[in-house]
């Protein structure tokens, strides 16, 4: 990462070196309709794109310069249509941002230092960056949103394919699994109960703020960091349980009695209610599991186990019946990998914890009990048992049709944008500065002119 840093901050001198030898303070590079881009707007793009790890492929002046022009189009044709924004997206993709300047960069004020600005106004920039990638973004959704997709289609497409340009299909897998949470001891549930009922004690005697207290201690990492701060939201986005509680509140200054979700205890804050959805900051506890509780649901998996490889119950069925996996329970415990909404996955993409132990099993091995740690951080007993394995091969229509109707769309939505961006250069007010003249566009097409002096 250090390496990688080290890098940008040289490509980024470099560049401004540049800049600085042609005794250049700011000048149009771009005119696309009634928008200029000035050379300022390119070299923040570029240290943006650098402090985000990307690389460019050619002349960083070049290639984010035509970048922005392309999406200069797009903005335009969205304001037209009337895209509309969703803002609580873009906030957190701007915090999630400003959160990876500053891992990359060490602090806060070497982010300022880095980019020369405030932090509100690299908020800012980051803000028009991520709007103007979402409306882009939006934009050509649209566009290939009418490209029609039929396995005639893809089977056409498939045929006309060199054989080196079909996808070679890694090793899959289909894996069932069962999970058990251990018991938490009531004791514990006591304890955690009791330091909310602190919390909570504190900000009513306004010794502390409710914020300040989650930045501090709560156990949701996502929104801890923002002082416990929640998006927008509508009711069916939250746990039940929790909803129940947040959309009850009326009085931003109080604090909600402890409520129980799936994750464990909260205190609720109300923040604003804004038609049928609400922001609230809350703080989250989890009681943790003692190693008797989890050695003692190990060994009722083990006995489970041993009663599925005897044929006393399947798997499926034992899954359906006691699995508090709520995904798989009544899939017969059958995974599914979300990013393909498919059965199947690559080692890489199953949870860890899985993938290690699936690693060494044979088709129709049911494992021995191991621990898994949940995405919520929460840690649960499970088996599985390993219900096909796929070799590598070439992508073929029988088994892998899903794979090769996303490379169809995928080819086919570069068509659309490409002929869409070319009609926009030809219809669409566009100007380049002469001293690009040299740049190796993307999309080739573009008219230069020299800039009065």
């Amino acid at each position: 990462m250090k390496k990688i840093l080290a890098y940008c901050l040289c490509a980024v001198l470099a560049i401004s070196g540049a800049a600085a030898q042609d005794n250049i303070i700011d000048r149009v590079e771009w005119v696309v309709g009634d928008k200029a881009i000035l050379r300022s707007d390119i070299e923040e793009a570029v240290k943006t794109w650098l402090t985000r790890g990307m690389k460019f492929q050619g002349d960083p002046y070049c290639v984010v310069g035509e970048e922005l022009a392309v999406q200069q189009l797009f903005l335009h044709q969205a304001i037209l249509d009337s895209v509309e924004v969703n803002d609580s997206y873009i906030l957190q993709s701007v915090d999630e941002h400003i959160d990876y300047a500053i891992q990359m960069l060490g602090s806060k004020e070497k982010m300022e230092e880095y980019f020369r600005m405030n932090s509100n106004e690299i908020r800012e920039m980051y803000y028009e960056m991520e709007y103007n990638n979402y409306m882009m973004t939006s934009m050509k959704q649209n566009l290939v949103g009418e490209i029609k997709v039929s396995p005639a289609l893809v089977r056409r497409y498939v045929s006309t394919l060199p054989q080196d340009s079909i996808p070679f299909v890694q090793s899959q897998v289909e894996v069932q699994i069962i999970t058990l949470e251990p018991d938490v001891d009531p004791e514990e549930i006591d304890r955690v109960k009791s330091e909310l009922r602190g919390y909570t004690e504190r900000v009513n005697n306004g010794e502390t703020s409710f914020s300040t207290l989650a930045l501090m201690y709560s156990e949701d990492n996502g929104s801890a960091r923002r002082g416990g701060e929640l998006d927008f939201m509508a009711r069916a986005e939250f746990d039940p349980a929790f909803a129940n509680v947040a959309f009850n509140l009326t009085d931003p200054n109080k604090v909600s009695k402890i409520v129980q979700s799936e994750y464990g205890y909260h205190i609720i804050q109300l923040m604003e209610k804004r038609g049928d959805k609400i922001k609230v900051r809350h703080i989250l506890r989890k009681p943790r599991v003692s190693s008797d509780n989890i050695k003692d649901m190990m060994l009722k998996l083990d006995t489970i186990a041993n009663d599925i490889r005897k044929d006393t119950i399947s798997f499926e069925l034992a899954a359906q019946l006691i699995s508090d996996d709520k995904d798989t329970r009544n899939n017969h415990g059958l995974m599914v990998n979300k990013a393909t909404a498919s059965s199947r996955f690559q080692m890489q993409d199953l949870p860890v914890d899985v993938a290690r132990v699936v690693d060494g099993m044979q088709v129709g091995e049911v494992s021995s009990p191991f621990t898994m740690r949940l995405p919520d951080d929460r840690v649960v007993c499970a088996i599985v048992k390993l219900r096909a394995r796929i070799d590598g091969h070439k992508a073929n229509l029988r088994d892998d049709y899903e794979a090769l109707r996303e490379l169809y769309l995928a080819k086919m939505s570069e068509e659309k944008i490409m002929e869409w961006i070319k009609e926009k250069q030809r219809t669409t007010y566009v100007r380049i500065n002469k001293d690009n003249r040299d740049c190796e566009f993307k999309y080739p097409g573009w008219v230069f002119y020299e800039e009065n002096k």
